[in-house]
Parts: C-alpha cells; structure tokens; sequence
C-alpha cells in the first residue's frame, strides 16, 4: 500500500478515557458496568453530533471519527457500517511513554476494530531521555511495520513534543517563546527521527504552529524521500475557540496541511452542560454538530481554492 493518504480529512476525537471517566464524571477508581454504561451514552452523544454535522453539510468523505475501543467499540462498528472514516486509538491513557493499550494482543484488536486508521500517540522529544526515545521508537516501528502489511488500514502518528527542562533555560522558562521559536525544529528533527527508524506514518497529527512557514517544514519533512502522498492534520489541543480557529486557518493554507483533529473544543461545554442537567441531550448533540461543522467551514475557507471542497 502507498504511504500516505490523499484527504481532505477533518476528524472529531474523542477517544479521551480519563477525560471523561474522571473530569467528566468525577470517577478515579475502576469502573462499575453503570458507570462503564454512563461513559459510552456521553461518546454517543459526541457520535450523534457527527453525524448531525454530516447530514448538515460536511462533506461525508472529509469526515471521520477517532474513538477508542474501551467505551466506543459500539461507534467503532455503526460508523464503519455507514462508510464514515474511522480511526481507534493504540496507546494506553495517561501515560507520558507509549506501549500498547492491549500489549501483545494489539494487532487481534486492530482486526476487530478495523479502522480507516490506526493512531498512536506519542510524546517524544530529541533531547529528552534516549532510552526512552528507543523504546518508543522500537514499539512504534512494529505498529508501522504491522499496518504497512496490511492492508485497509492506515496509520495516523499523533505527535506531541513538550518541552525538557533544559529547553525552557534557554529560554529563561518562557514557554511561549519555546513554542514558538523551537519547537517547529524540534518536530522536524522528531518526525526525521521517526522516519530514519523506518517509522511511516500515512497521515502525521501535530500541534498547531503559529506560522505558516513553520507548517510548510513540517510538510517538507513528512514529504521527504519521496513521502509524497504523506499529510499532516492539526490538533486543536483544547484551546479556547479562537486560538484553534488561527491554528486551523495557518495550517490550512500550507498545501500538505489536509485537515485537523479538533475534539475537547467541539465537545466539551456542551457534554459539562448536558451531565449537569442544563442542556438536553439533543441540545448537547445540536452544538456538538454546530461546533464541528464550524472547524470544517474555517478551515476549508483557509485553504487555497483549487483544494476546496465541493
């Protein structure tokens, strides 16, 4: 299978399992079947307002979902039926080091779910501890190399570059600063990284970047060695709603840029407000769809014109 994967692809993630289990409902302890029960009926309320965008007007070929299958194995397989792109997460929640969620059974659970895409998160910084930077990297080469032979599933790299202690010293802790300044490097350096230890992303998922020249890197680095087909999407990572529309807007004018990935933004307030009785579920569905649909306008707006979809 070619490396890479042609979009538009804008993605609703909601494959959080503490953000719900525990920031939402206030759970820190091992799940009850009810509560279990109580975190799927929220995922479906973020589900129904996909599907409300869909029927809204996003494009159903742009559009697609990225759960888990813990609490969305039931979404995983209603999407899959109606021919919505569909990514499950690989990675086990909350850790800072990535293994698999489901150890050595990993590729039986890739089967089951048969996703569009397999997403892996990772954090990984080139300064930081290289043992580390080993054992991720070794794990997520037998991931690349496992969907690489397979076929109808692709691979999605969720790549988070945090700053090490020693960074932000430079820049007399500033983390603005290092965000801004440094860290377009530093993913560059990790996604060539990656690559050189035969890691193939299809679609690679990154933080937003201030500056479009900064996106145009990021591309450059994806595509490189004749990774042409190779795209990148922009995270929203739960900002307020304005940073992430200029996020989205950057990003989408850099060709390369295929689309995003923009979850707690799109759902957060309206499931807080439908668990404290303050909303209905279908209101909740209604801005979830509103919200979603609003991320694809912005950023189909930004991109050049010939890119747009019809």
């Amino acid at each position: 299978m070619t490396i890479g994967y042609g979009g538009p692809l804008y993605i609703l993630p909601f494959d959080h399992r503490a953000t719900f289990s525990t920031h939402l409902f206030g759970w820190c302890q091992a799940l009850t079947p009810d509560q279990t029960a109580q975190v799927v009926a929220a995922k479906q309320i973020v589900y129904a307002g996909f599907k409300a965008a869909v029927e809204s007007g996003v494009p159903v070929r742009t559009a697609g979902i990225l759960v888990d299958e813990q609490f969305g194995a039931s979404i995983l397989r209603d999407a899959r039926a109606a021919g919505f792109t569909t990514a499950c997460s690989t990675e086990k929640n909350g850790q800072a080091e990535f293994d698999f969620e489901y150890g050595e059974k990993f590729a039986e659970h890739i089967e089951r779910c048969q996703p569009t895409f397999c997403k892996a998160l990772v954090r990984y910084n080139p300064e930081d501890d290289q043992a580390l930077n080993r054992r991720q990297a070794a794990r997520l080469k037998r991931l690349s190399d496992h969907l690489r032979g397979k076929k109808g599933t692709r691979f999605l790299l969720d790549l988070r570059v945090a700053p090490v202690e020693k960074q932000l010293t430079r820049f007399l802790g500033d983390e603005h600063a290092w965000d801004l300044l440094l860290r377009p490097t530093l993913v560059v350096q990790v996604i060539e990284q990656l690559q050189d230890a035969g890691i193939e992303p299809d679609v690679w998922k990154v933080d937003g970047l201030d500056r479009r020249d900064a996106c145009a890197r990021v591309v450059a680095a994806a595509r490189r060695g004749g990774r042409d087909h190779v795209g990148c999407i922009v995270v929203g990572r739960g900002k307020d709603d304005r940073k992430v529309q200029t996020s989205l807007s950057t990003a989408a004018a850099v060709p390369g840029f295929i689309g995003f990935a923009v979850g707690k933004t799109v759902f957060w307030d309206p499931l807080v407000a439908w668990h404290a009785k303050s909303i209905a579920s279908d209101e909740a569905v209604a801005e979830v769809a509103r919200r979603f649909h609003e991320c694809v306008d912005v950023f189909e707006r930004s991109r050049p014109t010939k890119s747009r979809v019809a």
